[in-house]
């Protein structure tokens, strides 16, 4: 096996199945996973966390660098518009840090690290004119823009985790009073100078020469990173075992997890899309689906569903939402708009926005003034939109034509990840595509896949073509 993966969330089914045909092991398998795979039950700590993302839009991913890599290759070759966001500093990694300044506002401290400038309490610093510091990334807190830092520095090993001070802990996964007994009376015979010990849930049914060696190896462990921390000048990276990913998960995505969660149990089209609804919708599709697996004709599941949702859509006339997605994971919510027209049979949505403040069009470099409204023609699952801009008397201001993964619906608005070009069009006809190389740069920093690029290319020439003629 290449790792063991531990799996949670609406995702869990699809990915299960794609971990284990590509190697891996699942490691801690829900009683629903457990069954639908006919897996054994494996307390082994997990080399790979995944777990949705707090807005069910992909999954977050930690743990051992070779073993998140080769999650995020199965998805680069599986689904077409999936957005890769790699963290720039290592969970629970280990730093040599440079001081820069004092943050008085926030009681904190700015510490470069090298991956990042990073932010420290200051009462963890017990001298406020140390120029370098070592400090460990809150593994907790990974995914943020800015990581938080600790000088409480933890060494984590399969078993165990040596942890300041001199105090012995125990999994609270860990309930037979017997085991915790032995633990913690071996702790207290084993437990080096100046560490602790945390001993985690897997080590509760391990020999004792194997947990003893362990917690040998993780002394030895932080010594060779005290070690390279005097030979080495700060900002420096110490100790970088783990890593994190956050995958976002568009339409396309979605469907084809939702094709790979179909060949272990019977799903819905559009199951991971009404996942991320929450709510009603969420509900309406675990009854739909308890239907087909008592056998209900897929047809008749499919259009109670359809009856059941619809109301929670918009639908001409309605005030929806714009959830414009960089591709850094920063959600812009382009305000409020009206639909003005709705087909649902083509897919097809118009809606206008009006502007109440003064500013300028992105690309067009038109001044917005109070009352111009935007009128935007979209179709559902298409890789672009266009919106036109007008004065508040109707004169045009200019077309905008943004390129972007597939568009989809959602109950509150519509939502689709910005992929950086776009074309624009001026009232005098002029025409021009604007930032093409920052989808080039998102593709050197594997942000996004060469499928992703070689289809907005092929777009965007197309619209050029149809514009030209």
């Amino acid at each position: 096996m290449l790792a063991n993966a531990r799996v949670r969330g609406v995702y869990s089914t699809a990915l299960t199945k794609l971990l284990l045909d590509n190697g891996f092991d699942i490691a801690q398998p829900s009683v629903a996973i457990r069954e639908r795979f006919g897996l054994k039950e494996m307390e082994e700590p997990p080399d790979l966390d995944v777990y949705d993302k707090p807005n069910r839009q992909g999954v977050q991913v930690l743990g051992r660098n070779e073993s998140l890599e080769a999650f995020i290759s199965i998805l680069r070759n599986l689904l077409d518009d999936v957005i890769i966001r790699r963290w720039k500093v290592a969970p629970e990694g280990i730093y040599k840090g440079l001081v820069k300044n004092v943050d008085p506002v926030n009681n904190s401290v700015l510490v470069d690290i090298g991956p990042a400038l990073s932010r420290i309490a200051s009462k963890e610093l017990s001298d406020p004119s140390q120029k370098e510091v070592i400090v460990q990334v809150e593994g907790r807190k990974a995914g943020t823009e800015e990581p938080l830092l600790t000088t409480k520095i933890r060494i984590p090993g399969k078993y165990a985790v040596l942890i300041p001070g001199n105090q012995i802990k125990i999994s609270r996964r860990i309930r037979d009073w017997q085991i915790r007994s032995r633990l913690q009376k071996f702790g207290e015979e084993l437990a080096p100078q100046d560490w602790g010990i945390l001993w985690r849930t897997a080590s509760a049914n391990q020999l004792p020469e194997t947990l003893k060696n362990e917690v040998l190896s993780l002394v030895k462990q932080g010594e060779a990173i005290l070690e390279k921390a005097r030979n080495l000048e700060a900002p420096a990276g110490l100790w970088e075992e783990m890593k994190f990913a956050d995958l976002e998960f568009p339409a396309l995505s979605k469907k084809k997890l939702d094709e790979t969660r179909r060949t272990v149990v019977p799903t819905m089209d559009g199951h991971h899309l009404y996942k991320a609804c929450r709510g009603k919708v969420s509900l309406a599709l675990d009854m739909a689906e308890r239907l087909l697996e008592k056998g209900c004709p897929y047809g008749d599941v499919e259009e109670l569903l359809k009856q059941t949702v619809e109301p929670e859509y918009p639908a001409e006339g309605s005030l929806i939402g714009i959830q414009h997605v960089k591709l850094d994971g920063k959600i812009f919510h382009l305000g409020t708009a009206q639909i003005e027209a709705f087909n649902s049979g083509e897919s097809l949505i118009r809606f206008r926005r009006v502007f109440e403040k003064e500013g300028t069009y992105d690309g067009l470099g038109t001044h917005k003034e109070p009352g111009d409204y935007a009128i935007t023609e979209a179709k559902l699952g298409e890789w672009h939109f266009k919106t036109q801009y007008f004065s508040k008397d109707g004169q045009s201001k200019g077309t905008y034509i943004n390129l972007n993964t597939p568009i989809e619906l959602y109950p509150r608005g519509i939502r689709y990840v910005d992929l950086e070009v776009d074309i624009c069009i001026w009232p005098d006809g002029k025409i021009k595509v604007l930032d093409e190389e920052k989808l080039e740069e998102a593709l050197a920093q594997g942000l996004v896949t060469p499928k992703i690029f070689g289809i907005v290319r092929e777009k965007m020439q197309s619209i050029m073509e149809s514009l030209s003629s």
